[in-house]
């Protein structure tokens, strides 16, 4: 028997098609006549196994704030239109760019609000490429059945350097002294300036960062320490503390890697300031609410801290250039004016090796998902994914359901698939969104319009797509 061949990436290119065919992602689906031209065209698409029902070059793709190049160019080397901008663009300009498009790649400075989603009409996928997602309603996103990806993990080292550097940096004071020696003034001091080897690290948030993180600072020779909120199993020596009070009050240095979330706002403020070491230091490259700035700074005027790393903000410009005043916050001046702090625009997952894998990593989930309905890595959506179809499996279609997640939708779905022969189907459920995936062979195109048709009519239905 032949083995099953994958389809590669060179036979997913659309050939030529009767112009009767749905040509977008979410047009509806119109039969064609059944012309010899037709049916010429369709064997041609079965023997290729695509799973695409609309040209490339009619997906819209829409990329804010300098997307990496690595990420534009895989979308483009797909066929689909590619139209890139280096900075995020005003809401006005925004609602109107995300009329049109199916796809929408960022990064952290642009805000897809409920307003701004309910006018992507057309929209079937969101990129963040970057760690965060919190610029993103994905609850909203979710009800439209509009998925969104991320990179978690690939700047992960860039950001564990950058607080090491930081680390070392505060303990010896080289911001202030740099600064001295660029308006020519020499002072030279060891007056408070320490070796960070045998001091204690204390790490709050053991993920990707943090783990790394400890791994570097053990190689320093630092004792590691690190909390939080589940258990985790310790890389090297590292030893995990049951509270934040207890690891406060043990570090040398406290650094932050948590998410934005209501239970992390404002998580070190006056009382855990308190708390901590007399003269101990504080990094924050998580996010800008984590930490209560106007409690920071009095802390730091106190000589309780002695030093503070800070890449992040509780607002920030939405681009490069003189806008870090106290009209964006209002305590921007006085923390400008503080002995031995570290202020860096957001930069922690800013170097060229993370931002081609960032481009790299979501580029390829947004092509996965627009060409093969897979769902891995999407951060709103339940994760489903099916084996790719193989040359072999003529005639199929894979049918996509996102829809409410309510008592009956298997049976009613299944009754609508139940005069085709279902080889595979899988469906999960993430909250009130579910997902279903199925692929059902030996159907011609006027079956896929009624099947089409059919979950378009229950009430449960988001969002439905067919790729054949």
């Amino acid at each position: 028997m032949t083995t099953p061949k994958p389809i590669s990436q060179s036979s997913l290119a659309r050939p030529a098609v009767s112009n009767s065919l749905s040509v977008s992602p979410t047009a509806t689906f119109h039969s064609p006549p059944a012309s010899s031209s037709f049916m010429a065209s369709l064997a041609l698409r079965a023997a290729a196994k695509q799973l695409k029902p609309f040209s490339t070059e009619d997906i819209k793709i829409l990329l804010l704030e300098n997307v990496n190049q690595t990420g534009r160019d895989i979308l483009s080397g797909q066929g689909y239109q590619v139209e890139f901008h280096k900075a995020s663009l005003p809401e006005d300009q925004l609602i109107e760019k995300i009329r049109d498009v199916h796809v929408i790649g960022i990064r952290s400075k642009t805000k897809l609000t409920a307003k701004v989603l309910q006018e992507a009409k057309n929209l079937l996928v969101i990129g963040c490429f970057c760690i965060g997602t919190n610029q993103v309603d994905l609850d909203y996103a979710a009800k439209q059945g509009i998925a969104v990806f991320n990179s978690p993990f690939a700047n992960s080292r860039s950001v564990a350097e950058l607080v090491i550097a930081e680390i070392i940096s505060l303990a010896r004071q080289l911001g202030d002294r740099s600064n001295e020696l660029h308006r020519g003034t020499w002072n030279k001091v060891s007056a408070k300036c320490w070796e960070v080897r045998g001091k204690t690290l204390g790490i709050v948030g053991y993920g990707h960062i943090g783990s790394q993180l400890s791994v570097l600072a053990e190689a320093m020779g630092m004792n590691v320490i690190y909390y939080d909120v589940v258990s985790l199993m310790a890389i090297g020596t590292a030893r995990q503390v049951p509270t934040l009070e207890a690891l406060l009050g043990e570090a040398d240095f406290v650094t932050l890697h948590v998410p934005e979330t209501p239970e992390t706002k404002n998580m070190l403020g006056a009382k855990q300031f308190e708390q901590m070491k007399n003269g101990s230091y504080l990094i924050n490259a998580s996010r800008g609410t984590v930490v209560d700035i106007p409690a920071l700074i009095k802390a730091m005027r106190a000589g309780k801290v002695a030093g503070a790393a800070l890449d992040v903000y509780p607002n920030e410009p939405a681009g490069n250039g003189d806008y870090f005043t106290t009209d964006l916050n209002p305590w921007a001046e006085e923390l400008r004016g503080l002995n031995n702090i570290i202020l860096t625009p957001h930069i922690g997952g800013s170097t060229e090796e993370a931002q081609r894998a960032i481009g790299i990593e979501v580029a390829d989930a947004l092509v996965r998902y627009i060409n093969q309905g897979v769902t891995l890595g999407s951060v709103n959506l339940p994760e489903v994914n099916m084996r790719q179809l193989t040359l072999d499996e003529s005639n199929h279609a894979r049918i996509i359901y996102i829809h409410r997640n309510v008592p009956g939708v298997l049976r009613r779905v299944n009754e609508i698939l139940g005069d085709h022969n279902v080889d595979k189907q899988i469906s999960d459920s993430k909250g009130d969104i579910a997902y279903l995936m199925a692929d059902v062979s030996d159907v011609r195109p006027e079956d896929i319009k009624d099947i089409r048709d059919s979950l378009d009519g229950l009430s449960s239905r988001i969002l439905t797509r067919v790729l054949y």
